[in-house]
């Protein structure tokens, strides 16, 4: 992964963290607001344990790890969203930029199994 992805997938895990911080503090806002910090701190974590992967197995399986990640953090966003649980200025774009993060990450396992390296 270039540097300029690494930095997007940075970013990207600062505003879920910040999302979370937004939500409400009753049972229902601090259990999603975890979820939502784990699963979108964990892409970038997945990426970066690709990185140092032995072999081309273990870096399929890291890269699949953080493209499931991402699926599971545009669930809690879109759970975050219907329910109207933070304005929707706190929510812009994010939708978007993980469809493009997940076509990425799909895109990067794609290509790594067919030609069958890193």
């Amino acid at each position: 992964m270039d540097l300029a992805f690494k930095e997007r997938i940075l970013d990207f895990a600062l505003r879920t963290i910040r999302i979370a911080a937004a939500l409400p503090k009753d049972a229902a806002g601090l259990v999603i607001a975890r979820q939502l910090v784990r699963s979108g701190t964990s892409v970038g974590a997945n990426i970066a344990e690709a990185e140092a992967a032995f072999s081309v197995k273990e870096w399929l399986y890291c890269m699949n790890i953080a493209k499931k990640e991402a699926k599971e953090t545009y669930y809690w966003i879109t759970l975050i969203k219907r329910g109207r649980m933070v304005p929707a200025t706190t929510l812009k774009n994010i939708e978007p930029e993980l469809d493009e993060i997940i076509g990425i990450l799909t895109k990067s396992v794609k290509t790594a199994q067919t030609k069958g390296q890193i």
